[in-house]
């Protein structure tokens, strides 16, 4: 028998269908991907399976003595608990098991040989309860959790009336996944984590939570590496796919393309029928024209195929931004503190047209300062930012207010785009065309910017700032009100913004979002929780591979240390000899043979960067694999080499 099962489920909201005869099994243990447009009824069929509402008709059966779990976004709490206290409040149930069983042990005290019986009994029941609720081993699960969501020591100890927003929802998290129930029902969990803390949940849920999970997200990287099966909701029905995100992106296409080949076929009899019964209506062939009508209205109603919905590549051409020099803008010594904190201190960068940076690091350690210090909106404490004359940046914030709410869709974006033919003023249509380009229907793009959904608002922001032929782009954290088609015409019109060989714009994107990073971002200014930056020359894959790597040498250098043994000491020389070996041989080479390998590893680099910005590449899910290792081992392969023009240099210098 399934865990949950889920029948012919009907639902409404006045005239409007939302669940249309929807029909969905879970069983044990299944990892699945609910998957679909804001709107398309994702939150209702949750809170329908959690009997948060009754549907219309149909029914939600759950196997009988199971538990689901369902993450609110807005849990309550005690707020006189510390965040520690709340999250332990998941074994409410276990410290009551415990409770109990203390008093069973002070009645055993004073009972007699009857009475010892019973309560014998009910001590092996109750020490069987406790093992099956966790046991005795619950302050470690309850740390690690709360460590692996990004609450420090000293959060762990505040109280829980001092968090903000975000930290609750993060609490809300932590609490539910430590009650464990047999089903996981999560709506957006990775909204207000940042990067560890997604890393943290993915291998939670993939490797260590032996429950069902149902997960809306618009968390790419997420899908891909936790579900197993993507349910799609799309006009009212569900549609299951195998595998993961990929797999779903791939088999999607395949049947949009049958059902668009079924359609067109099925277009061209309905025209033809038509054209017989408009021909023959009247006269002696009238009866068997309005026979076939009648037949024409019944295939029409039971029979025709949809046109699908396109996920196909956004055909967009973009305004070149003008050309700005070599330089868009450099630091030296930069340095930024908020309230005696040292926020960023001695940072050298140089932005150059055609750059894709990303900035990531732990929530609240300063990234956003960072870009407003660079820009001037902040002052520094230190250092100089020189910018180029001709700078012209577009500047995506969290907070939208500086927009007119009143205009329509349509008109919103002729008045912040740049025509593509030169003229200062974008035409009605060209405005239309980026709307719909951005997923904006012919009746959407008449809407005023005050009636749409946060997500469709900053979607239309989103669409006017890449259009307007800046030469610096700046995006804060952009997807996150986005669903994932929108994030993945988001990610299209980057990798198309500007023109690299005719000096074109460049971006700075503040993400949690690895997929949008990976594909847009070639350059990743990384915060430590410690405040200290690093910047890193590759894409977010690459440096996520020599973060593991790194992480496995600590622990062979860890292994090394404990060894003793004579046998092992001669092992580890033999290695190092090895090491000496391939340093030696670099030293043989001259500074200028070591100069053309650079370059000639830099040429290589920026040949894969340029096909990685194509469009199209991201189509052929292997050979953007096969680009990424291809330039991953380039990269690491370049290091050492560059390592010892170092070296030399600073000892000719």
């Amino acid at each position: 028998m399934s865990l949950l099962t889920v029948t012919n489920i009907r639902h409404t909201y006045g005239t409007r269908i939302i669940l249309d005869g929807v029909i969905l099994s879970v069983e044990r243990g299944e990892k699945i991907g609910l998957v679909g447009r804001n709107g398309s009824g994702k939150t209702t069929l949750m809170r329908l399976i959690r009997g948060d509402m009754e549907p219309d008709s149909g029914s939600v059966q759950l196997q009988k003595g199971s538990r689901i779990g369902y993450l609110s976004q807005h849990p309550e709490f005690e707020e006189s608990d510390t965040v520690r206290e709340a999250a332990a409040r998941a074994f409410e149930k276990l410290n009551a098991l415990h409770q109990e069983l203390h008093a069973v042990y002070e009645d055993m005290a004073k009972a007699d040989e009857k009475t010892l019986d019973r309560l014998l009994k009910r001590q092996a029941d109750l020490e069987t309860e406790i093992s099956s609720e966790g046991g005795y081993a619950i302050d470690h699960k309850i740390d690690a959790t709360l460590h692996g969501l990004g609450f420090n020591e000293a959060q762990v100890t505040q109280k829980v009336s001092t968090l903000s927003g975000g930290e609750k929802a993060r609490l809300g998290l932590a609490r539910l996944l430590l009650e464990s129930p047999d089903m996981l029902l999560l709506d957006e969990p990775t909204n207000h984590l940042d990067i560890d803390g997604r890393q943290w949940l993915e291998d939670f849920l993939a490797n260590e939570y032996e429950g069902a999970v149902l997960v809306v997200s618009h968390d790419r990287w997420l899908l891909d590496r936790v579900v197993k099966r993507i349910v799609e909701v799309e006009r009212g029905v569900l549609r299951d796919y195998p595998g993961n995100y990929h797999d779903y992106i791939s088999l999607r296409q395949e049947r949009m393309l049958t059902d668009s080949r079924k359609h067109a076929k099925q277009l061209d009899k309905i025209r033809s029928e038509e054209a017989f019964i408009r021909k023959f209506k009247e006269g002696q062939r009238a009866k068997q024209a309005r026979g076939r009508a009648s037949r024409l209205e019944r295939f029409k109603e039971n029979e025709l195929v949809e046109r699908p919905m396109e996920l196909d590549v956004m055909r967009l051409k973009l305004p070149t931004p003008p050309r700005v020099g070599d330089i868009l803008i450099a630091t030296e010594g930069l340095g930024q503190t908020f309230e005696e904190r040292v926020m960023f201190e001695n940072f050298d960068i140089v932005v150059r047209p055609g750059d894709r940076i990303g900035i990531i690091g732990p929530n609240g350690v300063g990234k956003t300062t960072l870009i407003r210090t660079i820009l001037g909106d902040l002052e520094s404490v230190a250092g100089e930012v020189r910018k180029s004359p001709r700078l012209s940046v577009g500047w995506f914030r969290q907070n939208q207010s500086h927009i007119d709410l009143s205009l329509e869709v349509w008109e919103y974006l002729q008045s912040v785009i740049v025509s593509n033919d030169g003229d200062t003023r974008a035409s009605e249509q060209q405005a239309r065309d980026l709307a719909g380009a951005f997923l904006f229907s012919g009746r959407e793009q008449d809407k005023q910017l005050e009636s749409l959904s946060g997500g469709e608002r900053s979607r239309a922001v989103l669409a006017g700032l890449v259009s307007a032929a800046h030469n610096l782009v700046i995006m804060d954290e952009p997807s996150n009100h986005l669903d994932i088609p929108a994030s993945e015409r988001l990610e299209q019109a980057l990798t198309s913004f500007g023109d690299k060989k005719k000096h074109g714009g460049a971006i700075l994107l503040v993400s949690h979002d690895r997929a949008l990073l990976e594909s847009t971002c070639t350059q990743l200014i990384v915060f430590d929780a410690d405040g200290s930056l690093e910047i890193f020359q590759g894409r977010y894959s690459e440096y996520l591979a020599r973060k593991e790597s790194r992480a496995r040498e600590r622990d062979r250098e860890r292994t090394r240390r404990k060894e003793k043994t004579p046998a092992k000491a001669a092992r580890r020389n033999d290695g190092r000899k090895k090491d000496r070996k391939k340093t030696s041989a670099l030293e043989r080479l001259s500074l200028k043979d070591l100069e053309r390998k650079i370059e000639q590893a830099e040429a290589k680099l920026r040949e894969i960067d340029e096909s990685l910005g194509e469009p199209d590449i991201w189509k052929d899910h292997q050979a953007c694999e096969r680009l990424q290792n291809e330039r991953t081992k380039i990269r690491a392969d370049l290091e050492p080499i560059e390592f010892e023009w170092s070296r030399r240099a600073e000892e000719n210098g």
